[in-house]
């Protein structure tokens, strides 16, 4: 098949071969957006490979989710070295492969979105990783590109991948990503995003040789805790606005590829953050995900979003941003089984596209 496939919320009919020019498009006839569920792991991938993720992937159909998105991890070191369990194209692991089986299986699409594990180095979080000399950037972008090559074809059949996540401060060397990117698309033909961080999207300088702009959507609402729900409404009015100014100066649409909320009053003045205040600010939560959610059914240029995550059973809840709780399921469901509205058409996407973030999240 000649064709890249039909992936994000079923838009990318309209994508454009990378020596296309940009080109405008009227809209098109209004799509369901995409409802996403990030499954979370534990011991580098082992829930993904094992029958755990059947029944997870069982469940997430209560929700009305129509995408999931996994997150395969490599190392990262000091020295720029990028270190994986190595794996052979002919036998890929089953952490890979399974989720993409059992999805389709089920009828949903798959997202995958490798992440740098940081932890034991000298980096606070995915957006701090920069090098001070030559050798460490040139045996960062040599290794990572192994990887994420080698992570891409075991993935070739997934619905869309992340070629980074949260690298910002990586991402003024645009050759070298530009060469990482075309180097992932002669192994798989799932259109392709970068996974950059609320504060840092619009930095990026590669957007052209992309499908879809990937925003980490842990945007802050307001300046108050348990903030009520207009001041929420207001900021989510404020951040799309944003969003949209961007996408269409980028004839691009734009996926949240993360967005997540913890059971804390101060979550709309730092979403990123993993405090807790317990079970009291637990609707606040939920409030906050229901004008979220909300909101991008309500926007046009956003194509939907992973929500940040659920843990397979029996770990079916994990420690933080917990979705899979009944009540936040049941807010998600509400929401997604009964939009407010019919969604407005989008645009046709096009292909060819700090230190404030996600210290916290731990992920």
């Amino acid at each position: 098949m000649n064709a890249r496939p039909l992936a994000w919320s079923l838009l990318c009919a309209a994508s454009l071969a990378t020596s296309a020019p940009a080109q405008s498009a009227p809209p098109g006839p209004a799509k369901p957006p995409i409802r996403g569920i990030t499954v979370s792991t534990h011991g580098s991938g082992r829930d993904w490979g094992t029958a755990a993720i059947d029944r997870c992937f069982d469940d997430l159909a209560a929700v009305h989710a129509n995408w999931v998105c996994i997150h395969p991890y490599a190392r990262i070191h000091r020295s720029g070295r990028v270190t994986w369990d190595t794996f052979t194209s002919d036998a890929p692991p089953a952490y890979l492969t399974r989720p993409i089986a059992e999805a389709h299986r089920r009828g949903l699409k798959v997202f995958v979105k490798p992440h740098l594990a940081y932890w034991g180095s000298p980096f606070r979080w995915r957006g701090e990783i920069t090098f001070d000399d030559a050798t460490r950037w040139n045996r960062f972008f040599t290794h990572y590109r192994q990887w994420i090559v080698a992570v891409a074809a075991a993935c070739s059949k997934a619905d869309g991948f992340a070629v980074g996540t949260e690298l910002d401060k990586t991402a003024v060397h645009t050759a070298q990503w530009r060469a990482i990117i075309r180097a992932v698309r002669e192994v798989t033909r799932a259109p392709l995003t970068y996974a950059a961080n609320w504060s840092d999207y619009q930095r990026i300088g590669f957007w052209d040789a992309l499908d879809i702009i990937g925003v980490q959507a842990y945007f802050p609402l307001a300046d108050r805790r348990d903030a009520p729900d207009e001041l929420l409404r207001a900021g989510w009015r404020r951040v799309m606005e944003e969003v949209r100014t961007f996408a269409v100066r980028q004839r691009r649409n734009v996926v949240f590829t993360e967005l997540g909320y913890t059971n804390s009053f101060r979550a709309a003045i730092e979403p990123w953050a993993s405090h807790s205040d317990g079970r009291d600010a637990e609707p606040f939560q939920r409030r906050l995900m229901a004008v979220a959610l909300r909101a991008i059914e309500d926007e046009p240029r956003v194509e939907g979003a992973f929500l940040w995550k659920w843990f397979p059973p029996p770990r079916s809840t994990g420690r933080d941003f917990r979705i899979a709780t009944p009540e936040m399921q049941r807010t998600i469901a509400e929401v997604w089984r009964h939009p407010a509205s019919p969604r407005p058409a989008a645009g046709a996407t096009h292909r060819g596209a700090t230190d404030r973030g996600a210290t916290d999240r731990g992920r």
